[in-house]
């Protein structure tokens, strides 16, 4: 099986798969015997999730593409939505932000800059609200917490406690929506 390491400053080994890529994520120090032995270790895990990955791959490679037209009309939707949702949910958080972008992405469902200015991908308009809903929480809780660490995760849950249910329905269907965007 092939496979991608990426060494950093962490404490603990990870798998990831990333369009039918497997990438193990390891700390500096940890040998190849060791990779090798979580690899293993996990071997069962990452059969299934890259069969999983395997057959979304395929299911997207089918999916009809948005036209130009298409995109734009959700990104005008998004405009009238994603800032009525931040302006709802700001102040629940705690925080201001600064310039909202709606993008056409074909990775990404949002981001947030050092400087609290809040990305967005049309694509959301085609999820439902509660998802929205859970990349607009997650996205002002960065203005508290520029990393994804125990405390980012509690502040959205604070906010937001049903998080982990639409962040599981992005990452079950958000593969197929990307797809839509074409090359």
């Amino acid at each position: 099986m092939e496979f991608e390491v990426i060494r950093s400053n962490r404490k603990s080994m990870a798998v990831e798969i990333k369009l039918n890529k497997l990438i193990i994520r390891a700390p500096l120090q940890a040998t190849n015997e060791e990779i090798n032995s979580f690899m293993l270790k996990n071997k069962a895990w990452i059969e299934k999730h890259l069969a999983k990955a395997q057959a979304q791959q395929q299911v997207a490679a089918s999916v009809k593409k948005l036209t130009m037209d298409e995109i734009r009309q959700l990104a005008d939707k998004a405009l009238e939505v994603i800032p009525e949702r931040v302006k709802h949910y700001a102040p629940l958080v705690g925080v201001t932000y600064g310039r909202i972008t709606i993008r056409n992405q074909r990775s990404k469902w949002g981001s947030c800059s050092s400087k609290g200015n809040l990305n967005f991908n049309c694509l959301l308009m085609l999820t439902p609200p509660e998802v929205i809903d859970s990349v607009v929480v997650h996205e002002l809780c960065h203005r508290k917490e520029m990393n994804h660490s125990d405390k980012f995760y509690s502040e959205v849950l604070r906010v937001f406690p049903d998080y982990w249910k639409w962040d599981r329905w992005l990452k079950d269907n958000g593969n197929i929506l990307m797809a839509m965007m074409g090359e």
